[in-house]
């Protein structure tokens, strides 16, 4: 007889089977097989769906996996990245970014020409976005405005930044990340972070060519090279434009820029979160540091670029070129502006219009000054083109 024939006769003479019944716990995840026996009405069977969802635990199949499989540093297949000086963060994998190319596409996508209909509604959602004060603009009609790239760019109305009478001034729109003295050659990116002078602002070569020797040159320490005078003192103030503030960047007191160096670099995000996760982002991102004297000796003012900031422009210099896909990181471009323009160099007084970027960025200050100068704002404060950084 067969066992399908025996259940039916069980069945109709009322006797209960023996059948094993599985028992789930979902919490612990362990499948207990347990013989009960139980009606034919109440038999306990667990449910298709239950078993489906415990078979697939994420959680139950890697238990399965021993310990040491689990440790990033013993998958062979990171060994190649390894001896390519690559670690599998997610820092390493950002840093090493095509953040140039995309910036380059990015800044010819700022250039092409909106058709009439349509300036109105996609500017005025980058306007509403970014919280674009379109009041303070020279032209308020965004329909004026033929591509993103001109909106970016946007003149100001002569009269919305007033210059202060601080001896320094705010260069540009934007946001205080830092400011302070500069203690043993070394500039803080943000609190608890800091990258040397000599990196950032590279050798003072120039310095023996423009001051014929008068000066200390290249040789003793980098605080040496600058020619610093007596009794004087290192400062520095960082400041980051966000993509809605004004792009411009003027003057912040009466000097002379007698040199301009570009370097070549990468263009990661300047926002103060990366600052604090990237240590020396300034020194590794795409800069032009413009050097030359103020009434105290030393003056330093440098563009910082960033993610599809590629694009960083001088008045007083056409034949810059920033994020070209012909330069070399590790390089610089150097430009001395004592033999094009004189002794003096470039003459800059304070509140001048100086150049523009695309979107947004930084601009580092480090300069001398005696000792009793004192800045007069806070760091996180926002700030505007023409109001008081700090005097003597």
């Amino acid at each position: 007889m067969s066992d399908e024939r025996r259940e039916q006769m069980r069945e109709m003479t009322g006797e209960v089977a023996e059948r094993p019944v599985h028992v789930y716990n979902l919490r612990s995840g362990e499948k207990m097989r347990k013989a009960a026996k139980a009606s034919g009405t109440g038999l306990l069977r667990p449910k298709r769906w239950l078993a489906s969802i415990h078979r697939f635990s994420l959680k139950r199949r890697l238990s399965q996996f021993p310990q040491h499989a689990l440790r990033l540093r013993s998958w062979r297949v990171l060994k190649p990245l390894a001896c390519a000086g690559l670690r599998p963060t997610s820092k390493a994998v950002y840093s090493r970014a095509p953040t140039r190319l995309l910036s380059r596409l990015w800044g010819l996508l700022n250039t092409v020409n909106l058709p009439g209909w349509l300036r109105r509604p996609l500017l005025a959602l980058y306007v509403w976005a970014f919280s674009v004060n379109m009041q303070e603009a020279a032209v308020e009609d965004l329909e004026q405005y033929r591509n993103l790239g001109e909106l970016f760019r946007r003149q100001l109305k002569p009269s919305v930044r007033p210059i202060d009478s601080h001896n320094v001034v705010s260069p540009a729109d934007g946001r205080i990340l830092h400011f302070g003295r500069v203690r043993h050659c070394q500039v803080e990116q943000v609190k608890g972070l800091t990258y040397p002078m000599e990196t950032f602002l590279g050798p003072q070569d120039w310095r023996t060519r423009c001051y014929n020797g008068s000066k200390n040159g290249v040789h003793g320490s980098f605080q040496g090279q600058l020619g610093l005078r007596k009794g004087s003192q290192l400062y520095h103030c960082v400041i980051y434009l966000a993509p809605g503030d004004y792009h411009h960047f003027h003057s912040p007191t009466d000097w002379c820029i007698h040199h301009r160096r570009h370097f070549p670099g990468s263009l990661m995000s300047v926002n103060p979160g990366v600052a604090h996760w990237i240590r020396g982002l300034f020194c590794q991102n795409e800069r032009v540091v413009l050097s030359g004297e103020w009434q105290y000796g030393f003056f330093s003012l440098t563009a910082v670029g960033a993610t599809n900031v590629g694009s960083i422009r001088l008045n007083c210099d056409q034949q810059l070129r920033t994020n070209c896909s012909h330069h070399v990181k590790g390089r610089y471009h150097d430009a001395n502006y004592t033999e094009q323009y004189g002794p003096m160099g470039v003459v800059m007084t304070k509140g001048a219009d100086m150049g523009e970027f695309n979107l947004g960025s930084t601009i580092v200050l480090i300069f001398e000054g005696p000792r009793r100068f004192e800045f007069a704002m806070a760091a996180g404060m926002k700030i505007r083109v023409g109001e008081a950084l700090g005097s003597q």
